[in-house]
């Protein structure tokens, strides 16, 4: 593998028209403190970070602030809804967000009630409308739903997001299937989001055929973050390397690598 950590060479991916390299977009809450916050992004390669508009001191200059340690000018910051439950919730933070940073790119999730915290599909839907009239450039968390993932896109989403599992679980992919056919459907790019706990997990959304993989408290719950973060930086690599090699066929018999036929006696 180059050096570069590519496998094969350039294999960059694009989202709204932005060309990254990194396969894996990290979060940036749920970290003891904003040190460890940094060193572990720094691990993951990661070149898209999300940030909880609602959730993450980005203005408060008398306290510690996100940019300090995470700077916006060498990472691609990615605001999301988390914590909206409603529609409403949702366009009403992003468009507080694009007046106070300029950003458009975001990431857009409604969720539903606990104990699941799973997507409202309908207020997604209603969401989505109204943000992509606005002008933004969404990147939606949804079902694994080939029917609604396909609706989002085709009202000008420009990626989407099935979960794997619910919200902070560590379950990983629950319906690799479903995951799958959304993948074959999509014309924009399908990112897994949610539920990934470990480096396996995050392989396997890559040798589905996703484009990346976000997580977040995978890294940051684990009992050494920084380790965790340069694992799934790794594992993402190597999913996306065996999906572009293609696997070998499964069987139900088995198949020697070593002929049995012209043995020497």
């Amino acid at each position: 593998m180059p050096d570069d950590g590519l496998p094969l060479g350039d294999d960059s991916w694009t989202v709204a028209g932005r060309r990254f390299r990194s396969r894996l977009i990290v979060g940036t809450g749920r970290y003891r403190d904003l040190e460890e916050t940094a060193r572990a992004i720094e691990a993951s390669g990661a070149e898209i970070v999300t940030v909880a508009v609602r959730r993450v001191n980005l203005s408060d200059a008398s306290a510690p602030m996100l940019q300090d340690f995470v700077p916006p000018d060498r990472y691609t910051y990615l605001p999301n809804t988390a914590g909206c439950h409603t529609a409403q919730d949702a366009v009403r933070t992003l468009r507080l967000a694009r007046e106070a940073g300029g950003w458009n790119l975001v990431k857009l999730e409604v969720l539903g009630p606990p104990p699941f915290l799973y997507p409202d599909m309908k207020a997604t839907l209603e969401a989505a409308e109204a943000l992509v009239k606005d002008g933004f450039e969404v990147m939606v968390y949804c079902a694994d739903d080939p029917v609604a993932a396909k609706r989002l896109e085709e009202m000008g989403c420009v990626a989407i997001m099935p979960l794997g599992s619910p919200i902070g679980s560590g379950l990983g992919i629950s319906n690799p299937f479903m995951i799958q056919s959304i993948v074959q459907q999509s014309e924009v790019p399908v990112l897994v989001d949610a539920g990934i706990g470990t480096a396996s997990e995050a392989a396997q959304a890559m040798e589905l055929g996703c484009e990346a993989v976000l997580l977040n408290s995978a890294i940051a719950h684990a009992r050494d973050p920084v380790r965790m973060a340069v694992a799934m930086k790794h594992a993402v690599i190597a999913g996306r390397a065996a999906y572009l090699a293609g696997r070998m066929p499964r069987s139900g018999a088995a198949d020697p690598s070593s002929p049995l036929s012209g043995l020497i006696r």
